[in-house]
C-alpha cells in the first residue's frame, strides 16, 4: 500500500467480492475503533496499528492483522473484555463482527485491497 489512507470510507476487495470499510487512521478514530457500537456493517481498518483489545466492547469481533503490504499474517476471534498479543509485523488490523472473515474467505496469507468509494458531487 503506497498511499497513506485517511479517516473515511471506502470498499475492502477480498477474494470473492467487496465490502463496505470504515477506515480508522487518525489517532481519534482509532481510539475510538468500535467502542460504544452494537455492530459494524462490514469491517474498520485500523492504521497504523498492530494490537488491539476489546475492553469495552459489547459484542465480539474477528481480528486480522496484516503486514505493510496487505496481506493476511493472523485471523483471531476475541470476545468482549480482551487484550490482543502485538504481532511483529503487522501495521494494520482488520476489525469485523464474530464469523464475518470466515464467510468471506479471510485466512492467512490472503491479501486483500482497499478500494476508494467515489463521491458523488453536490448539487447546488
Amino acid at each position: 500500500m503506497r498511499t497513506r489512507l485517511r479517516d473515511g470510507t471506502a470498499r475492502l476487495r477480498l477474494p470473492d467480492g467487496t465490502v463496505p470499510l470504515e477506515i480508522a487512521a487518525s489517532y481519534r478514530a482509532r481510539t475510538r475503533g468500535l467502542l460504544g457500537r452494537d455492530g459494524v456493517t462490514g469491517a474498520l481498518l485500523l492504521t497504523p496499528a498492530g494490537s488491539v483489545h476489546t475492553l469495552g466492547m459489547r459484542f465480539a469481533i474477528d481480528v486480522a492483522y496484516l503486514d505493510r503490504r496487505l496481506r493476511v499474517l493472523a485471523v483471531r476471534t476475541m470476545a468482549p473484555g480482551r487484550i490482543g498479543r502485538p504481532r511483529l509485523r503487522a501495521r494494520h488490523v482488520l476489525e469485523a463482527e464474530a464469523g464475518a472473515m470466515s464467510g468471506w474467505g479471510l485466512v492467512r496469507g490472503v491479501t486483500v485491497g482497499v478500494e476508494p468509494v467515489a463521491v458523488e458531487p453536490r448539487e447546488r
